[in-house]
């Protein structure tokens, strides 16, 4: 991608690339209203058609069921029992969560394992006391949801991920790590035999982790442990945060490096945290501004340029942390009200592009801070994304921004959607030249989703 001073997009449609990746995914479900002191949002998430609902922190949101849903001590509360009886588990308000998931269209990517714990004294991010026990749990929840155990389902869920974020540090504070208080060599251990004792079990089902929170070398250890333990992995999962473009592609890229090195470059990639955030300390106000307060345009661009700079990278998928309901990291659905926000329509224009389903070749001269990705249909129906995004908030003026219509699009009227700091998917209508060329003035952060 050229982004070096002024000029056009040029789109070619006789250069296809490949399918449009699942950079739509997310965090969490809908909600489905109960009685009238609840709101709902599940008509407005499925019309999103998300491909996949990552099972991670739904046990902060009451409206999924809280801490007796998803995690492995909310369906499995008591240790000590015996791991092979049903009446040990408790399914019920998970049942519910899942299905109200795929009734909107959308695939549970399970994370085995516990939701984020801030608080001074831990309860389910601690080692398990028996790593094979854990294990069979694990396995009787995946017999649960795929092969009708316990009163469950045949949902052939394929996505099975171990635990989440094991290189966590304690707090400044002196507080345990939220999310994995052993050592690095335990968690090697607890990771390598229940990765190995699942795929043993379903070995036609993707299992992997570990969700990987920042750290490469801690990620080496466990792909080193991996290997020398014959691990198959399917995916590897990591999480990155950051505000910049450049620095999500360049983590992709340092990922999947480790991977090879490891003799893992075959499996997926999977970036299954990120959102917009420049500081987590003195900055994390602003950063949550943008994410879903007055600033919810640049957080939204943020997510449109990621989707596409990501989608030329070897990243296998891309899921948004938060879709979940009454999160300040959720800057798809308004806090309270669950109305769409600006957040929301990035996903509705990657939606139209998978629906189109061919990605073509698109070409950026001299175009600073654009990001763009074009698809075609097998009715010759095209959608084009176009995003300005910089993290640089001196820069103010509008920019013009140039399409060259392909030969093959000039008798077709282009129908335009455009997000911006004052307009929220809002059509416009640019003006087309007699050269075959469209111009829009784009703000900074804006994104703007294009049709013939």
């Amino acid at each position: 991608m050229n982004t070096l001073g002024h000029g056009c997009i040029r789109i070619d449609l006789e250069h296809a690339l490949g399918p449009i990746k699942a950079m739509n995914a997310v965090n969490n479900g809908p909600s489905k209203a109960r009685s009238d002191q609840t709101v709902s949002n599940f008509d407005e998430f499925a019309a999103l058609e998300i491909p996949y609902a990552r099972l991670h922190d739904s046990a902060h949101c009451h409206s999924y069921g809280g801490w007796h849903s998803v995690d492995i001590t909310g369906v499995f509360p008591d240790f000590e029992a015996d791991a092979e009886k049903p009446e040990n588990y408790d399914f019920t308000l998970t049942d519910e969560y899942l299905e109200n998931i795929r009734l909107a269209g959308t695939e549970p990517f399970y994370r085995l394992g516990q939701s984020i714990e801030h608080w001074i004294k831990k309860y389910g991010v601690n080692p398990p006391r028996d790593f094979h026990k854990w294990a069979v749990v694990c396995e009787h929840v995946i017999r649960h949801y795929n092969e009708g155990w316990a009163d469950g389902f045949h949902w052939n869920i394929q996505y099975w991920e171990i635990w989440n974020e094991p290189d966590n540090q304690p707090a400044a504070d002196g507080r345990p790590s939220s999310t994995w208080t052993g050592t690095v060599s335990q968690f090697c251990e607890f990771f390598t035999e229940v990765a190995l004792y699942l795929k043993r079990c379903f070995p036609k089902l993707k299992i992997g982790g570990p969700s990987l929170g920042w750290d490469l070398e801690y990620g080496e250890r466990i792909l080193k442990h991996c290997r020398e333990n014959a691990v198959q992995l399917d995916f590897f999962s990591w999480h990155y945060y950051c505000s910049t473009v450049e620095a999500l592609v360049a983590k992709a890229d340092a990922v999947h490096e480790l991977m090879a090195r490891y003799g893992y470059g075959n499996a997926e990639s999977i970036l299954n945290e990120y959102n917009y955030v420049r500081g987590w300390s003195d900055e994390w106000p602003y950063s949550l501004d943008c994410e879903s307060g007055s600033r919810n345009y640049k957080g939204a661009a943020f997510v449109a340029a990621a989707m596409s700079a990501l989608q030329r990278t070897s990243l296998d998928m891309l899921m948004f942390y938060d879709a979940r309901v009454g999160c300040g990291m959720n800057n798809m659905f308004h806090l309270t009200s669950l109305e769409p926000l600006r957040g929301y329509y990035p996903f509705l224009a990657w939606s139209r592009l998978r629906r189109l389903g061919a990605e073509v070749a698109v070409g950026i001269t001299d175009l600073p801070d654009i990001y763009a990705t074009a698809a075609i249909g097998k009715d010759g129906s095209v959608g084009v994304l176009v995003t300005r995004y910089t993290d640089n908030d001196d820069i103010t003026a509008p920019k013009p921004v140039t399409l060259q219509i392909p030969e093959a699009l000039r008798g077709k009227t282009p129908v335009c959607h455009l997000t911006d700091c004052l307009r929220i998917y809002t059509q416009v209508f640019p003006k087309v030249s007699a050269d075959g060329t469209l111009t829009l003035r784009m703000q900074p952060n804006s994104f703007v989703y294009i049709e013939f």
